[in-house]
């Protein structure tokens, strides 16, 4: 099956942008700028990483492979940082969290020969774990912004009567984990229902079994789930204690 993409095709996706803008508009939500960015943004970035990408699988070199999955991993945690609102450290504990979720979720892949060590298949794989880990992440930092705030008496007040730190924050920890997770288990929960897998469907389209495309798809969405708890159990447990001071004091 041949998908193309003509001048055309592309012009009526443009209004379709042009029709969610002036929506925006109208109603007065003050996002226009950040959609403009958005699809300036994407058109420059896709067009520069597809190249970048044929260059890379056409070199088939390990320390391009390698460099782009940091590049990736570095680019998903400065984003995940955005949303921290203050809190110390946010990059770094992204990173770390980002990181691992990812490296250890790849390693797992290539120790079971689910996929080999190839640019084709580690860097797109890369990418969608470690997307989702950043999304992901960027949930738990705002849900744990939010709950030190609004509960502050709380936590207070539990530390008064000799919680200590983690005792205190427990709580809000879990439901920021459980916020950071929700989307990546709902995608689970309604996939296949819902929403068409673009891997599945891909393989499909490529004519591939559709045995194994489901197979893929199966590993795919497990891959997601345990990167996704990886990454908000780690960013979460390292940023609690940022709330508060060398004292044991919230800030």
């Amino acid at each position: 099956m041949n998908l193309i993409v003509s001048p055309t095709a592309l012009m009526f996706a443009i209004v379709l942008v042009v029709i969610a803008l002036a929506i925006n508009l109208k109603e007065k939500i003050g996002l226009e700028k950040d959609m403009l960015v958005g699809v300036l943004r994407a058109v420059v970035q896709l067009t520069i990483v597809g190249y970048v990408l044929t260059y890379i699988i056409k070199v088939d070199q390990v320390w391009l492979t390698l460099l782009m999955v940091l590049i990736i991993i570095f680019n998903a945690a400065s984003n995940a940082k955005k949303r921290a609102e203050g809190i110390p450290f946010a990059f770094w504990i992204s990173l770390l969290a980002i990181g691992v979720a990812t490296i250890t979720t790849i390693l797992l892949l290539i120790l079971a020969h689910a996929i080999k060590f190839t640019p084709s298949q580690i860097v797109p794989i890369s990418g969608m774990i470690a997307s989702n880990a950043m999304v992901a992440i960027g949930l738990c930092y705002r849900s744990m912004n939010g709950s030190f705030r609004d509960q502050r008496q709380g936590v207070l007040e539990r530390l008064a009567l000799g919680a200590n730190l983690k005792q205190a924050s427990k709580a809000i920890v879990q439901n920021s984990i459980k916020t950071g997770m929700a989307p990546t288990i709902d995608s689970a929960k309604t996939v296949g229902l819902v929403s068409l897998p673009g891997m599945m469907s891909g393989l499909i389209f490529a004519g591939v079994d559709p045995t194994k495309a489901i197979l893929y798809q199966i590993m795919v969405t497990f891959m997601l789930m345990a990167a996704t708890s990886i990454g908000s159990v780690i960013a979460c447990y390292l940023a609690y204690p940022r709330f508060y001071n060398a004292d044991m004091q919230l800030k």
